[in-house]
């Protein structure tokens, strides 16, 4: 199982303390990822009172407005290589509680918060910065680090965003699903347009290779069964022409054949999926004599 325990018991811990909860593991599956060393806010000294909200609270219910991820764009993550992004979390809490000491933002995947496949990503140690707003409102930004070797291919789909707040009183707030990102497999492409040079009015064959990160292997795999574009910029032109859409095959590989007309550089042109991102190859150019 995949803690589900670590986010009501680690959640706390993000801000009040140095995040000194180490990932936790069970018999079956992943960790949550939770950096250790996340220094925030700590209780006033001298404050013992820690009663739960509702019994002290004398004005609105304490909440957490807003945590946004990568400032809500797609994150796209490879097979090798760690990918940092930023968040930023506000949280507001009457003053009669104590305000807001700190908010921390953290990304997971399942079916619940409950799920014993759910899967977390928390934010890094001593990444946490924060503005208070006014006397009732922080707002606090820092960094979450996704390593794709905790990583599984069903883990390209849209993530929550959950956040984590305490009080200067030490007492804590959270929302398992504030808003969502999306993660993304990075792609590759590429383009081969042969032979070089041509005669005009001759064949040109135009071949490639769709890949995509393969999180449960590492490596990247051809993408099967996809529409790509095939796409020309004719030299002394600016811009790219989309000819005709070709198909991956079996093992994602490309390939269409185009008459030689004119001189210009040749492109395959992948639009992406809500699973994987886009990714355009580099131009091939080819000089048609």
């Amino acid at each position: 199982m995949r803690i589900r325990a670590t986010v009501a018991a680690v959640s706390g811990a993000i801000v009040l303390s140095a995040l000194a909860v180490p990932a936790a593991q069970a018999d079956e599956g992943r960790p949550w990822t939770l950096q250790p060393g996340f220094k925030a806010v700590q209780p006033k000294v001298g404050d013992t009172s820690k009663q739960a909200f509702g019994a002290t609270a004398k004005g609105a219910a304490p909440e957490i407005t807003s945590a946004v991820v990568n400032a809500g764009k797609p994150i796209v993550i490879g097979t090798k290589v760690k990918k940092t992004v930023s968040f930023s979390a506000t949280a507001t809490a009457d003053a009669d509680i104590g305000g807001v000491g700190g908010v921390a933002a953290f990304i997971w995947t399942g079916k619940s918060i409950d799920d014993e496949d759910s899967f977390a990503f928390g934010p890094n140690a001593k990444s946490l910065s924060c503005t208070a707003v006014n006397a009732t409102t922080t707002t606090c930004k820092g960094t979450i680090t996704l390593d794709p070797a905790e990583m599984i291919n069903s883990d390209a789909t849209t993530w929550h965003v959950g956040a984590v707040a305490v009080t200067e009183y030490g007492d804590e707030f959270k929302d398992y699903s504030v808003s969502r990102v999306r993660v993304q497999s990075f792609s590759q492409l590429t383009v081969n347009a042969s032979p070089e040079p041509v005669k005009k009015g001759k064949i040109i064959t135009v071949a490639g290779k769709l890949t995509r990160a393969n999180w449960d292997t590492g490596t990247y795999k051809g993408y099967i069964n996809q529409s790509v574009q095939l796409q020309f910029k004719k030299k002394g032109a600016k811009s790219y022409t989309t000819l005709r859409t070709v198909k991956t095959s079996s093992t994602g590989t490309l390939k269409t054949t185009v008459k030689a007309t004119a001189d210009g550089t040749w492109r395959y042109s992948f639009a992406g999926k809500s699973n994987t991102a886009a990714v355009s190859s580099t131009g091939d150019y080819v000089d048609v004599k």
